[in-house]
């Protein structure tokens, strides 16, 4: 199978993954944000603008629909920076692209 090929359906198989399942992960809390609840510090940090807090992706109302779209938006951004990178790294080993 062509690498090209395999990226592709890689990408697809992401895509369906991050915009289908996320919108049914769970509502609790992951380990850190829990931490920070039971010693009380959940606020104490510097608060930074997240592009897609909590899921809640800006301009979709529907709460379902906005969690997929940020599934959809991480997995393609987690993509582009991989790809990025391996053309960078292949570039400067000397590899044809």
């Amino acid at each position: 199978m062509r690498l090209g090929v395999f990226v592709g359906l890689a990408l697809a198989v992401a895509i369906g993954l991050g915009a289908a399942v996320s919108p049914f992960a769970s509502p609790q809390p992951d380990g850190l944000e829990r931490v920070a609840e039971d010693h009380g510090f959940t606020g104490a940090g510097t608060s930074h603008a997240a592009p897609v807090a909590d899921y809640a992706f800006p301009g979709v109302t529907d709460e379902k629909a906005a969690t997929a779209a940020a599934g959809l938006a991480g997995t393609l951004l987690v993509f582009a920076l991989g790809a990025g990178l391996a053309v960078t790294l292949r570039r400067r080993s000397g590899h044809p692209a």
